[in-house]
């Protein structure tokens, strides 16, 4: 009889290779970072690492590798179970993935009806409804309704101010087709904190007393409490801003609420908290592990510690209002789809993929079909949801949360220290911390460190734009609305508007000295900031000689113009090209680079301020903005 064979050993792909040393690493970063120019010789070890390292906005830095020495000490725990930082059910979105959620806001009672059925039928599985001026009215929610099945399909209000009075609308339509109180599914949106923070004024903390109380119980499946971080979000607040202002909103409506006699666990079931999902995935995916991990934190203290799965933070993941664009919007596809993923990678209970025209005013059948198609994409085709927290494990997300956590604990406990949330807003502490995150976000879209794809890089001045109508202006009086495009398309529209009274768009002369190839680079910059800004250029293309230059700034029809070339042409013949240019009726002029010239305006560099540059160009021009 033949020997049995011997069972195989595990195999290694990288067996027969030696194991590399973080210091072999980082040599060989620093030989490939010192031959590209960016170190000089003789720089300190590590110096490549360093130049790869960044700081996101909260000032965490974020370096290139990460290894299982990074990776924070102790247990992160299991799904389902404290502190819930892989996900607050243990079998995660397995196998059908999260809860489908779109956003409805239609005046026309019929037009509601209609779009929320065509969702419902199509992958929908949660609707969230605004309700009051611009949206449904409070008297038609019960119609708009009425083909929702309420112990099938969940419904989260959005009212504002009315929410009180939507929330006895759908309970008394609710009532009114037989549907149990134990069957109803829904979320009532009170938040008078999130309304606080959007309009500085709302009702008191505790006026969600009887309706949270009645909801304790009569309705299980029912969740009173939004604990909005949006407004922190869309004021252009970073991760751990909205994380901490999360936290701090989320235990003040703890303390009214188990002071009112709900235990913690039953006080922690009626909140929903609602974060912002975005097209940067791994900051995303750490936010929602973070939060779980700190409002369990929270719970826990708070004596949550009796009923963990009932204190498990329920989170709602909506594809981020600021980073979408007007101008150039089909990038908002690929933006929604990143954040969705990220959203459902970060364990997110339910998503909400923005259309893509939803910075353009009412949705229209077809964008709101490609947003829950980025759902279905996700979850059936690219089987998103057939593994439970795949984000866990990685060095990278580990370290990144836990990070997160600690930085967004310290503003939680700022804002504590100021007397709670809304004394935090009241003072305006809240807003003196957000406003200090946006300047730095508005530095950086200025100076295109962080460029918009279709908008401040690679603009078409040629896009037919998308019309949509017009949704009514946010509410206004509490923390700003913030989106990094707009200062770009307000150029924009304003080149369209000089395009529609007179027939050509502002214009902008580039005088390229030398040969093709000595321009090319710099005159892309010099392009492309421009039109970006809705200016159009007008090239020299190659000239040898000052009249070549002079001749086609003529035929231009503009006063601005812009140099474009090698440092080297610049020395041989940018001054005596200014002042040729000057002579021929030029009023602005512009040299693309940094090197300094005689009678220059101004210099329009890759990393200078792009707005700036434009600001300029249009009161040069005497064009409307």
């Amino acid at each position: 009889m033949a020997e049995a064979a011997s069972s195989p050993g595990p195999f290694c792909l990288a067996a027969d290779f030696p194991a590399p040393s973080r210091d072999e690493w980082v040599a060989l970063v620093d030989q490939v970072v010192r031959a590209a120019g960016w170190t000089p010789e003789g720089a300190e070890p590590g110096a490549g690492v360093e130049m790869l390292t960044r700081s996101d906005p909260d000032g965490i830095r974020v370096r290139p590798l990460y290894t299982a020495a990074d990776a924070p000490a102790g247990s992160i725990g299991v799904p389902g179970a404290p502190p819930f930082v892989r996900g607050s059910r243990a079998g995660g979105s397995v196998p059908t993935g999260w809860d489908v959620r779109q956003r409805h806001a239609e005046p026309d009672l019929e037009a509601a009806k209609a779009a929320i059925a065509d969702d419902l039928g199509n992958g929908v599985s949660s609707i969230w409804l605004a309700v009051g001026d611009g949206a449904t009215a409070v008297a038609d929610l019960p119609a708009v309704l009425a083909g929702v099945h309420l112990d099938l399909a969940t419904v989260v209000l959005d009212a504002s101010v009315l929410a009180p009075a939507a929330a006895e609308a759908f309970f008394a339509a609710a009532a009114e087709r037989g549907v149990a109180d134990a069957d109803l599914l829904g979320t009532l949106g009170l938040d008078p904190i999130g309304l606080r923070a959007r309009t500085g004024t709302g009702p008191e903390i505790d006026s969600i007393l009887p309706l949270a109380g009645r909801v304790a119980e009569r309705y299980p499946h029912v969740r009173a409490v939004v604990v909005d971080a949006l407004p922190v979000h869309c004021a252009g607040g970073s991760d751990a801003q909205e994380l901490g202002f999360s936290l701090a909103s989320g235990l003040a409506y703890l303390r009214v609420l188990t002071g009112a006699g709900l235990d913690v666990g039953t006080a922690a079931r009626l909140l929903e908290f609602r974060y912002a999902a975005t097209a940067e995935q791994f900051p995303t995916i750490a936010k929602l592990r973070a939060a779980r991990l700190l409002w369990s934190r929270i719970t826990e203290v708070c004596g949550g510690a009796l009923a963990p799965t009932s204190s498990a933070q329920r989170q709602h993941a909506v594809g981020s209002p600021t980073m979408l664009t007007r101008r150039d919007p089909y990038p908002n596809l690929l933006r929604g789809t990143l954040a969705g993923f990220a959203a459902g990678v970060g364990g997110a209970d339910a998503v909400t993929v923005a259309p893509f025209d939803a910075a353009i005013g009412a949705s229209e059948p077809f964008s709101r079909r490609i947003a829950r198609n980025t759902h279905a994409l996700l979850v059936e085709e690219a089987h998103l949801a057939r593994v439970i927290d795949p984000a866990g494990g990685s060095w990278y997300v580990e370290a990144f949360t836990a990070e997160l956590a600690r930085v967004a604990w310290a503003f939680f406990q700022e804002i504590e220290g100021a007397g709670g949330a809304v004394a935090a807003l009241d003072s305006g502490l809240v807003a003196e911390r957000v406003a200090t995150v946006r300047a730095r976000r508005e530095r950086d879209v200025a100076t295109r460190r962080v460029p918009i794809t279709g908008v401040s890089e690679f603009p078409d001045l040629a896009e037919k734009p998308v019309e949509r109508h017009p949704l009514p202006p946010p509410p206004s009086g509490g923390l700003p609305v913030y989106r990094p495009a707009e200062p770009y398309e307000a150029f924009r529209d304003g080149s369209d508007a000089q395009l529609a009274a007179t027939g050509a768009r502002p214009r902008a002369f580039l005088a390229t000295l030398g040969p093709l190839a000595s321009s090319v680079a710099r005159a892309g910059v010099a392009r492309n900031v421009l039109q970006a800004g809705g200016v159009e250029t007008v090239e020299a293309g190659p000239t040898q000689t000052l009249e070549d230059v002079r001749k086609a700034f003529a035929e231009a029809d503009t006063s601005v113009a812009v140099l474009c070339s090698t440092d080297a042409l610049y020395a041989e013949r940018a001054e005596a090209t200014v002042a040729a240019l000057r002579a021929a009726g030029a009023t602005h002029v512009l040299l693309a680079g940094t090197a300094e010239v005689p009678g220059l305006d101004g210099h329009l560099a890759a990393e200078g301020d792009a707005l700036a540059v434009l600001d300029a160009v249009y009161a040069a021009l005497g064009a409307v903005r």
